[in-house]
Parts: structure tokens; sequence; C-alpha cells
């Protein structure tokens, strides 16, 4: 099954301009502490970690754990500098790895 993401920026930024960036990810988000109808424990498989780099530096990062809900979504704040390519990636249980890569355009 193909991975979806979706990351929302503003549509105008201008430079030092403070912008939110919104990102989702669709993932199942099983805690390992479910039991399956027949009695057995459901494996654990979470999303880990999510990084958000803009020009190859790292901006944000969050460490998740099995309290979170499926299809995690994040928003975090970052200050417009310059333009490039921000490139959020998510990396969980299983070999789970996804990254989308998004063009941050500052006016």
């Amino acid at each position: 099954m193909a991975t979806r993401a979706l990351v929302n920026l503003p549509r105008d930024i201008t430079r030092g301009q403070v912008v939110e960036v919104r990102a989702t990810v669709a993932h199942a988000m099983e805690t390992g502490h479910r039991r399956a109808s027949g009695g057995e424990l459901l494996a654990r498989d979470i999303v880990r970690r999510m990084e958000a780099r803009l020009n190859g530096e790292l901006v944000f990062a969050a460490d998740m754990h099995a309290a979170l809900s499926a299809n995690p979504y994040v928003a975090f704040h970052l200050r417009a500098s310059n333009s490039g390519t921000l490139v959020l990636s998510w990396r969980g249980d299983n070999g789970f790895a996804h990254s989308e890569t998004v063009v941050f355009e500052v006016a």
C-alpha cells in the first residue's frame, strides 16, 4: 500500500515571516497493547520520528510514542529566511519510511 502525506504551507511567504507548516501522514499506528479477535497481541507499528529539513538543515524534529493517534498530524512554525527545498520525512517500526518534498518559496 502506498503511503500518502499532505504538507500545507501558506501561499505567499515573505522574508522574515514566521509561517506555520502543517503535515500529516497516513499510518494506522498500532500501539502493541491491543489484542486481535483471537486473543493474540497485535504487534506495535508506529511512526517513531518526523523530521523537517530546509536545504538540508534540520529545522524541526519530533519523536513520537504509542499514545499518538492514527494518521499523525504535526504543525510547527518556521521563520522564512531563504527559499529552498523543504523535505519532511517520517520513520517508524517495521521499516516504515516516507518523505515528501515541497518548494519553500520566499518572496
